[in-house]
């Protein structure tokens, strides 16, 4: 049991990772190369099911170095056919990353046999294309499940583990959920007070029995299960899901539980998986969903230098620390621009005030970005990591799965769980503007 919850929780982070490369960075001047052009990515291969399909172009110039800077839009079409169709029902996407690399995306709205790609740039063929993906290409609905885990962990060149996931199941010398079950469908049967999931896969069929009066985030677990069945048959597991945003399993408790949460903390042992949000995100791309982590990488499209010198943070009133920040703004609104959208949990606070919420791309016209706790952590930091702007992030004991890859002014500028600092900090990145615009660069290192 141990080894195949370890499995399932790779497998949903794998979800929601990406890779990049890196080759010189030479500015030129020179004129752009498509037979040199790079290009790399789990959406040249067909073995691969996702939600998205996705690959990279690297825009290479006539001497061979790396052009590092976008070459407008429109300069790269995708198009798709098939010799055994007259109409394909595709969705095609491409967006410029602004660094010399676009990133090119497609979405299958049913499976076909034999795609051929075209990718030209100005009309010119790229590279190695066409392309053509021989066999099937199975769509997201398709239920094609791979009956080897090993051999599709492989043809995704997945990595072995996460440090994530081995800290967390470090806690544990082995699981026996046969024992354990008893005693979590009491201590977790808590209906007014949490909402849990307990899921068993078996024949990959996925059943739940549900704890808890308020359980409509099943949707969003379900979803995630859901979609790994249909492409790898999933080990016969039991486990317990914890829909609620607190981690429930304190050190401190009598009985270590196995049990799932989407954010973390130091003071329990709860799996982490990725975040409803990240989820949902990554398989509703180009279809429900606007903001997902590629097409974060199209709007990084402001110029630093025209970007304002203000600290931008919009939420609601979840944290006595965001009050504290919002007050700090009346007061220095030349420095920070700190609003709450809603007031839910302080009503009683008569000074504050509300007012409409900024669309998301909008925060990153300004050059800092400000990432305060919520009730837990604020799921939002991996959006503002891709956003091109410069984070400050409010130390806290919660996390999320990805946070161990990030370290402290080199992803983001750490702030006191207090935020005391908060305006030293600042004056702090005004002072080395030219250091600091290179911060977001960096996160493309960890896969954010």
């Amino acid at each position: 049991m141990f080894k195949k919850l370890h499995f399932v929780f790779l497998l949903l982070c794998l979800l929601q990772s990406k890779k990049f490369t890196f080759g010189k960075t030479e500015d030129s001047s020179d004129l752009p190369d498509p037979s040199q052009f790079i290009v790399w990515g789990p959406g040249l291969d067909n073995r691969v099911v996702l939600p998205v399909y996705y690959f990279f172009v690297q825009m290479v110039d006539s001497q061979g170095n790396n052009i590092t800077s976008s070459l407008g839009p429109d300069v790269i079409k995708l198009s798709m056919e098939s010799k055994h169709y007259s109409h394909l029902r595709i969705s095609m996407q491409v967006l410029d990353r602004h660094d010399g690399v676009y990133i090119i995306r497609y979405k299958l709205f049913q499976t076909y046999k034999d795609l051929k790609l075209k990718l030209t740039f100005r009309d010119q063929p790229i590279s190695t294309f066409p392309h053509l993906l021989k066999g099937c290409c199975y769509n997201e609905d398709c239920y094609c499940p791979k009956k080897s885990l090993a051999r599709w962990l492989g043809t995704l060149n997945c990595p072995k583990s996460y440090d994530q996931i081995d800290k967390d199941f470090k806690a544990f010398r082995r699981i026996n959920m046969t024992r354990m079950y008893k005693r979590m469908m009491v201590e977790f049967n808590k209906p007014y007070q949490m909402s849990v999931i307990h899921y068993v896969v078996k024949d990959n069929k996925l059943y739940r029995e549900t704890l808890g009066e308020y359980v409509g985030f099943k949707m969003f677990s379900d979803a995630m299960l859901m979609s790994l069945m249909r492409k790898v048959k999933l080990p016969d597991l039991d486990f317990f899901w914890n829909l609620g945003d607190w981690p429930l399993v304190r050190r401190t408790s009598a009985h270590r539980y196995p049990m799932v949460s989407w954010c973390g903390s130091d003071d329990t042992f709860d799996f982490v998986v990725p975040s409803y949000e990240m989820t949902t995100s990554t398989l509703d791309a180009m279809y429900r969903v606007e903001k997902d982590m590629l097409s974060m990488e199209h709007y990084r499209n402001i110029d630093w230098s025209s970007k304002t010198d203000l600290a931008f943070w919009r939420g609601r009133d979840s944290s006595r620390e965001r009050l504290k920040l919002v007050r700090l703004s009346q007061k220095q609104k030349d420095v920070v621009d700190a609003e709450l959208t809603h007031i839910f949990f302080f009503r009683d606070e008569k000074d504050l005030k509300t007012v409409n919420s900024t669309p998301f791309f909008d925060f990153f016209k300004h050059k800092y970005q400000i990432n305060m706790d919520g009730t837990v952590a604020a799921y939002r930091l991996s959006y503002l990591l891709a956003g091109g702007s410069l984070v400050f992030k409010q130390q806290s004991s919660y996390y999320e799965h990805f946070y161990n890859l990030l370290q402290p002014f080199v992803h983001y500028v750490p702030l006191s769980s207090d935020i005391e600092d908060l305006m030293e900090r600042l004056q702090w990145a005004k002072d080395h503007d030219d250091e600091v615009r290179d911060f977001p660069i960096l996160l493309w290192i960890v896969g954010i």
